[in-house]
């Protein structure tokens, strides 16, 4: 039995840039790592892996340059790594993203049987958390998200059970594969690659699947299936802020002038 991992590429710096003519993602002079919720959904399945003897596969949609993505992956211990590159999914918003992994774990599916898809919670390119939920309505699968616990699997009746973290709480759900698992950083710590496995995967094979592999009408993926897009990203401009007197030898006249302060502005209802 297969387990899927989904990862992305996402720029490691907060200061990201758009195309002003394209809306999509300027990659150039940009640093790149694995979108760190992902790595937690990597260790789960390879800590399933371990336990359990299932196979695991990542698969990863962007440019060339996230080969590099794949085989940190492949040194930490996954089975198989597929790069979806095409110029056509460019700008994809997060329905054509979901379209085109959910085409690609089907043809998993083909060849080998899915128990599981595992995925960040999100992203923190884009933080919508959508793309998981996405995959799980298109293949029909049973989806476990914010998931900071797998608790339980029984192989012989396929069904796992885990602990999801929602505010305030924790629920426990159980559910039949196939079943598609969003997790939260608080499921594991991710492990780190050994130097031989290092150097595996350096030699090792990464699949390229094309639209030409995955035969998608180009309507439903990159910009032309995405009826979002970004038009702007920026960082907001603060106001500097202002020290209001001395809070350690005068409190209470300090405490009055934050009153007036507030008051002059309208914040404070007396």
């Amino acid at each position: 039995m297969l387990i899927v991992v989904c990862i992305k590429q996402v720029p490691d710096t907060t200061q990201v840039q758009i195309d002003p003519v394209t809306n999509t993602l300027v990659r150039e002079g940009i640093p790149f790592i694995v979108n760190p919720y992902d790595t937690h959904a990597l260790e789960a399945a390879l800590q399933l892996k371990d336990r359990y003897g299932f196979r695991v596969a990542a698969i990863s949609m962007g440019p060339p340059n996230a080969e590099a993505t794949l085989r940190k992956a492949l040194s930490l211990g996954v089975d198989e790594a597929i790069l979806l590159s095409d110029r056509v999914f460019g700008g994809a918003d997060t329905l054509s993203t979901s379209n085109v992994l959910t085409r690609a774990i089907t043809l998993l599916n083909e060849q080998e049987e899915v128990g599981l898809v595992l995925c960040g919670k999100q992203t923190i390119d884009g933080d919508t958390a959508q793309v998981g939920p996405g995959i799980a309505t298109r293949l029909g699968y049973t989806q476990l998200t914010l998931v900071d616990n797998i608790e339980q699997l029984d192989l012989l009746r396929k069904r796992v059970r885990v602990r999801r973290k929602l505010e305030g709480r924790h629920e426990i759900v159980e559910s039949p594969f196939p079943a598609m698992i969003t997790v939260v950083r608080e499921l594991n710590r991710p492990r780190y690659p050994t130097v031989p496995m290092r150097l595996t995967s350096h030699e090792a094979e990464i699949k390229v699947w094309n639209n030409e592999v995955l035969k998608l009408d180009v309507n439903t993926i990159g910009l032309k299936g995405s009826p979002t897009w970004v038009s702007r990203i920026f960082s907001p401009e603060r106001e500097k802020g202002e020290i209001v007197g001395d809070g350690l030898h005068d409190p209470e006249g300090t405490a009055n002038l934050l009153i007036d302060k507030l008051l002059s502005k309208d914040l404070l209802a007396l």
